[in-house]
């Protein structure tokens, strides 16, 4: 059953240019992961310093097997210090 995972992150200001290269190699290794479909990321207007990635699984299996893979905790722990609280991740499935 396919699933969608939302990762809520806000950034220090100074810090997204870092950041949106981090999420685009991140974004760029998840694609050869097992079950990806696919990915965006989006930018409030509101407040341009938060960020919002949605990414499509095949399964919640295949998310987390992606979640657990070594070289994408290594990118997410240099994303974590970019930003001013900790993301928030949500995991949501179709009906």
């Amino acid at each position: 059953m396919a699933i969608r995972v939302l990762i809520e992150r806000k950034i220090i200001p100074e810090n997204q240019p870092v950041l949106s290269n981090l999420l685009m190699r991140l974004r760029s290794k998840a694609m050869h992961a097992r079950g990806y479909i696919s990915g965006e990321t989006l930018r409030s207007l509101q407040d341009p310093n938060e960020y919002l990635v949605i990414s499509t699984w095949n399964s919640l299996d295949d998310w987390k097997e992606w979640e657990a893979e070594k070289e994408r905790r290594d990118i997410q722990s240099q994303i974590d210090i970019l930003l001013r609280a900790p993301a928030v991740q949500r995991v949501f499935v179709y009906e």
